[in-house]
């Protein structure tokens, strides 16, 4: 017995040991070096000496671009957290309805979640919104007899939201609809026919009494992920609008804000890692209010 144990924990750490080591010297490593980072004035250098507490944070939470950058996202996340998710619950139901070649149908929706957030902003900012007159955009427009638009200039209005708006939604819907997917087959089969000897009408009010409240569980999953990915944007804005001169006005979300505080001309590692460390802390504070809004993980009554 003492022998089968031992070789089981052998097995465990031999397939969990890499996975381990990368994990803790790719991932945690960093994020301890990055709070320690943020206590020091660490210009153009990852091994400071120079110790200065909270100066680092006391400088992001006054400096306005980093506050404006935060509430911008803020309110962006208020868009796209339920465009996604309706898209995504519509996606789901359509795709649980079909009888034949839902496996071809679930995979063609669920396709662009594989896809590189550069690649779709590189595809979506040179070939659909490239602003030229043979843009895929703007053949459309033309179709109906509309005047040519320029979609990622920082003229008003500020076209560039629904570029991004799009990307993100093209993107994000699939992978969430296979999460609700995953919900609507635990659902019961005996509850609609109970429902439906009760005299519950097919569509709406099943949807509504039955449908929904089955998936409470999933939806709130959904939301925590979709909040925390709205608040950690960065491949599409870097990719669609850093060819401006500067970002447009409202446009610029906090991590794209901090790679060019640590990265960029002045290096300010110290800074760029105390608002990392605020960013950290906002995502994980929404998510810890969120989950106890929702009652997560609270035990359901019988």
């Amino acid at each position: 017995m003492r022998r089968r144990i031992s070789d089981n924990t052998l097995w465990f750490w031999i397939f969990v040991g890499p996975f381990a080591a990368g994990l803790a010297l790719f991932t945690y490593v960093p994020l301890l070096w990055s709070v320690y980072l943020s206590f020091f004035d660490a210009h153009n250098t990852v091994s400071p000496t120079d110790f200065v507490g909270f100066d680092n944070y006391t400088a992001m939470l006054r400096d306005d671009a980093f506050t404006s950058s935060l509430g911008t996202f803020a309110v962006f996340s208020l868009f796209i957290v339920p465009a996604t998710y309706a898209l995504a619950l519509v996606l789901a139901l359509l795709v649980n309805r079909t009888r034949r070649f839902q496996a071809f149908y679930r995979s063609v929706f669920f396709l662009p979640a594989a896809c590189s957030y550069v690649v779709a902003a590189l595809i979506w900012k040179m070939s659909i919104f490239n602003g030229v007159r043979f843009g895929l955009a703007n053949t459309v427009l033309g179709w109906f007899g509309l005047d040519q638009t320029a979609w990622l200039s920082t003229t008003h209005p500020p076209w560039y939201w629904l570029v991004i708006g799009t990307v993100r939604l093209w993107l994000q819907a699939g992978f969430y609809m296979i999460l609700f997917l995953a919900g609507l087959q635990r659902i019961s089969p005996r509850l609609y026919e109970a429902a439906a000897v009760d005299g519950a009408r097919p569509g709406w009010q099943v949807f509504r009494h039955i449908t929904f409240p089955q998936l409470r569980t999933t939806s709130i999953a959904v939301v925590l992920l979709l909040v925390i990915n709205a608040f950690q944007a960065f491949d599409e804005f870097y990719n669609l609008l850093s060819d401006a001169r500067g970002y447009p006005p409202y446009a610029r979300p906090p991590l794209v804000y901090l790679y060019y505080t640590a990265l960029g001309q002045g290096q300010n590692l110290g800074m760029g890692s105390a608002g990392a460390v605020i960013l950290a802390l906002i995502i994980a504070v929404v998510t810890v209010f969120q989950a106890r809004w929702f009652g997560l993980g609270r035990k359901e009554a019988d």
